[in-house]
């Protein structure tokens, strides 16, 4: 579970987030919705604890920043940072290293596997394409076996199958109880997945929609979205 409460983050006198609250249940696959500039970032980052901010984040119970929840958490940042002089491979173990895995070897490669990376397995970060480098850091928060995952803007760059196949591992994270957030302004990129959408716009939490109630209301998200982020009254 990830428990977001009164969330604030302010650059000078810019508020990336502005106040913000949610919860994402075990097993639930939240989108947070918005233009560029709207918060969506900074609030993932936040949540990964790599940003410092007001309020309260908790991680399956733990503070966020916490060991703990850092041992749990899988952080998929929109601009991967592979290391230049590392391999493929030894990304995969220096992940497997800094958490402590055991037996951690076939898990690797039916990833890699997945996202067709074998051949590339003794390639250096440096030489890898952008869709490459994303592949690699999926394939790096996903070996911890994580329970809850931050996945911002994780389509960009990705070949039509790795993009089958990622969406493909969400939907089995939800299955094995994980809690997902996924960032992203592309709502049909996530049309079949999400469970929950958080609208934002200049920072705040505009709506909040789960699929059920959508579905029952008979709403149309794209419209909702478009109402909210192009400022049109409803």
């Amino acid at each position: 579970m990830i428990n977001v409460s009164h969330l604030t983050k302010k650059y000078k006198n810019t508020y990336a987030n502005d106040n913000i609250s949610f919860i994402v249940d075990s097993g639930e696959i939240a989108v947070l919705a918005g233009s560029n500039g709207a918060g969506k970032s900074t609030a993932i980052k936040c949540i990964a604890g790599l940003l410092r901010y007001d309020g309260e984040i908790e991680i399956c119970g733990f503070k966020n920043k916490s060991l703990e929840a850092k041992r749990i958490t899988g952080y998929i940042p929109e601009l991967p940072a592979p290391f230049d002089l590392l391999t493929v491979w030894e990304h995969m173990e220096f992940i497997a290293r800094a958490y402590l895995l055991e037996d951690w070897q076939n898990d690797a490669e039916k990833l890699m596997e997945r996202f067709q990376l074998i051949d590339k397995k003794n390639k250096l970060g440096k030489e890898l394409s952008k869709g490459m480098q994303q592949k690699v850091s999926i394939c790096c928060a996903l070996l911890i076996k994580p329970k809850v995952v931050l996945f911002d803007e994780p389509f960009v760059g990705l070949d039509p199958h790795a993009i089958k196949e990622l969406k493909a591992m969400i939907l089995e994270l939800k299955k094995q109880d994980a809690s997902i957030i996924i960032s992203t302004h592309m709502l049909e990129s996530v049309s079949e997945l999400w469970d929950k959408v958080l609208i934002m716009m200049e920072g705040r939490i505009e709506a909040e929609r789960t699929r059920e109630t959508v579905e029952k209301n008979g709403e149309d998200l794209m419209e909702l979205f478009f109402n909210i982020t192009e400022k049109v009254s409803q």
